[in-house]
């Protein structure tokens, strides 16, 4: 395919775009929903080998929406960002990722944008809610997918008995809730996003017990597979609020497999078999027209000369410092041009300091 020029790469003013957009990037980098179509409608099929049939599929296949306001604390009211300003390479490695349905391990300095990223994803593509996953040292495999409270379901059969009604036990649906991975998996036509956040703290056999669910696009809940004979169709509780999902004998499938967002600090090496089911990235600094569009979507109105000014320090700051996070220089334009501190007062230098200190120590 051909490369063509759209209205977006060529930005406010005289600027000249660097790069013409390529008419396969089905995700453009600006972090906006397109207005006339929802462009993972424009997905085309899978490979065959990441071809899944799971099912059956909900009766409404519209993701649910973003309703604790998430995206909009990590994106701002609406990103002022152009064609021209983002990275070429960090859009290639998504739209890869989306054609291929593989997960996409995202590296990079703390502060670089890495789980924001997922949002912006999900922004652009009409995807809704990002679900979010984040990692610790004790987390496992059956965290993510789901959760099961066998002494719940006791204590509510004790508590039926107890009014004197015939005994009936309580549905099992009841006490099964799916996880953040689990529920990224349950079968629909569009695609839902998946963060998994701060990778480097797992455990050393997650990314090898994740294998298996990113090649087979599948998972079992044994709990359910055991009834599955006298109650083949289950409804459980799900990640997202208020919502349920019927699971069939027990297993999940996927139908679109989901766009998995993988974070990590480069802090430590994963298994090469792990690494071989992923695409990589690394993300790069922001640059000044990347942090002028962080700033514009989330604050809106300001002096822009104080805001430029800012921005322009915090890049020769964070470059001495060898990176700074991203939301510090929010912080600092926000005390500056909001009035809720004076930029002329002589303690200013000060707090500047304070804000935009190194994160190697706290001393």
């Amino acid at each position: 395919m051909g490369d063509q020029q759209t209205p977006d790469a060529v930005a406010a003013g005289n600027r000249t775009p660097r790069f013409t957009t390529p008419d396969w990037w089905i995700y453009r980098g600006v972090g906006r929903p397109w207005h006339d179509v929802r462009p993972i409608d424009l997905l085309p099929p899978p490979p065959p080998w990441r071809t899944f049939d799971g099912g059956p599929l909900p009766d409404s296949d519209e993701p649910p929406q973003d309703g604790d306001g998430e995206g909009t604390r990590r994106l701002g009211v609406e990103l002022h960002l152009s064609e021209r300003d983002v990275d070429p390479h960090e859009v290639d490695a998504v739209n890869a990722a989306l054609y291929l349905r593989r997960p996409l391990i995202v590296t990079g300095r703390p502060g670089t944008g890495k789980s924001t990223l997922a949002f912006r994803i999900a922004r652009e593509l009409g995807l809704g809610r990002v679900l979010q996953w984040s990692i610790s040292s004790r987390t496992t495999l059956r965290n993510g997918l789901y959760g099961y409270d066998p002494i719940d379901r006791v204590q509510a059969a004790a508590a039926a008995r107890g009014t004197g009604d015939p005994p009936e036990e309580p549905p099992i649906g009841d006490f099964v809730r799916l996880g953040p991975l689990g529920t990224a998996f349950l079968p629909s036509v569009t695609p839902r996003v998946l963060l998994i956040d701060e990778f480097d703290k797992s455990e050393v056999d997650l990314p090898n017990d994740l294998l298996g669910i990113f090649e087979n696009g599948q998972f079992s809940i044994p709990e359910l597979v055991r009834v599955q004979q006298r109650t083949p169709e289950v409804s459980v509780f799900t990640d997202d609020p208020d919502r349920r999902a019927v699971i069939n004998g027990g297993r999940v499938r996927c139908r679109e497999f989901p766009v998995v967002v993988i974070t990590s600090n480069g802090e430590r090496d994963f298994p090469e078999a792990f690494l071989r089911r992923c695409l990589q990235l690394r993300l790069a600094e922001p640059g000044i027209d990347q942090l002028t569009a962080m700033v514009a979507a989330h604050l809106r109105a300001g002096d822009d000369e104080r805001r430029a000014a800012l921005i322009q320090e915090f890049v020769d700051r964070s470059a001495a410092a060898g990176g700074l996070p991203a939301n510090k220089l929010l912080d600092a334009v926000f005390l500056a041009t909001s009035g809720a501190y004076d930029e002329q007062d002589e303690s200013w230098p000060r707090l500047l300091d304070a804000l935009w200190r190194r994160l190697t120590s706290v001393s």
